[in-house]
């Protein structure tokens, strides 16, 4: 019991996956309504998230113990600084979202090899040590710059559109719970892949309700759509924070 309560990341359940597919959605829609819509562009937006992101970093090294609201924060500064960095990638660099995805996705495995190498295992829910969750967060940040580049990929480069890119990807997540639920195979290795592709998912259900009618989008705008998502992450973190204190785990 000790050793669940000094856990310092969230078990991976059912609300998790649904808090991060909210995040993961305002990450796009936030990434985009701040770069775009409010005209800071992709520089800025990076910047001013990445601060965010460490400084939410620096006071989650600070708790003893897992604390959703300060975690949900942290995990929502990568969406939205994985989403503006996958897009600086591909237009102000000119990369493109293939060899975009491809630069990513090396050093997503870069970070996990050092990260088994130092401590041992790539568990994501047993975090315990400053080092391992400094690979957690690293990893968390790629994978995320990593989904968003795939998303558009799917999306934009290969012109499948948004909606059949989300329902592509949301059948192979029904795969993945399948694999999970019915076969052995590696759940560290099933997390990881539906880690990286509930990235996506969410990027390309953001851009369905952003993007204007003529651009194969729902119209509703950044704004709009960054309003709603935002009250479903706090409404499911609402959950997640009375389920921590009904199990005496939250301090």
């Amino acid at each position: 019991m000790m050793n669940q309560a000094l856990s310092r990341v969230p078990h991976i359940i059912f609300l998790y996956w649904v808090i991060k597919i909210a995040s993961t959605t305002l990450g796009e829609t936030g990434a985009d309504m701040f770069s775009m819509t409010f005209d800071l562009g992709y520089g800025v937006t990076i910047a001013i998230f990445l601060s965010l992101f460490l400084l939410f970093f620096v006071v989650k090294m600070s708790l003893r113990r897992y604390e959703p609201f300060t975690y949900w924060l942290t995990f929502t500064a990568t969406a939205i600084a994985g989403t503006a960095i996958s897009d600086f990638i591909d237009r102000t660099l000119g990369l493109g979202y293939a060899v975009g995805a491809l630069l990513l996705l090396a050093l997503l495995i870069v970070i996990l090899t050092a990260w088994y190498k130092a401590e041992g295992s790539l568990s994501v829910e047993n975090i315990r040590t400053p080092s391992a969750e400094t690979f957690y967060w690293l990893a968390f940040l790629i994978a995320n710059t990593l989904g968003t580049a795939a998303g558009d990929y799917l999306a934009d480069d290969l012109e499948l559109g948004f909606l059949t890119s989300a329902l592509l990807i949301g059948s192979i997540l029904g795969v993945i719970v399948l694999l999970h639920f019915y076969t052995k195979v590696s759940t560290l290795v099933l997390f990881w892949i539906a880690f990286v592709l509930t990235r996506p998912f969410g990027a390309t259900f953001g851009d369905l309700l952003t993007k204007d009618l003529d651009h194969g989008g729902l119209g509703f705008g950044t704004v709009n759509s960054s309003i709603v998502f935002a009250v479903i992450l706090a409404v499911a973190l609402y959950f997640e924070i009375q389920r921590k204190r009904e199990s005496g785990r939250l301090i």
